[in-house]
């Protein structure tokens, strides 16, 4: 088995209104010191894989057709464990 964390942004210069929502929430509750929050997706999947290089090709393919819009978005692939 194999544990992977996907991780998934929106690409710099796309405008992000959730973000920009929180920021200006957190700057109202004293947190003068953020400069900026980015929103985005967190994603855990385990896959019935031992090899580590053809999960590593699936979770890219998975997140490149299904779990991130590429137009808008980046995503970022992390093998947490195999088991």
């Amino acid at each position: 088995m194999i544990r992977a964390n996907i991780y998934v942004t929106l690409k710099k210069g796309v405008l992000d209104p959730q973000g920009e929502a929180v920021s200006r929430s957190l700057q109202v509750m004293g947190y003068q010191g953020v400069q900026e929050v980015r929103i985005g997706k967190f994603i855990q999947i385990v896959l019935d894989s031992d090899d580590p290089e053809a999960a590593g090709r699936q979770l890219e393919e998975m997140s490149d057709k299904l779990l991130a819009n590429p137009v808008i978005e980046d995503f970022r692939i992390e093998i947490v464990a195999g088991e």
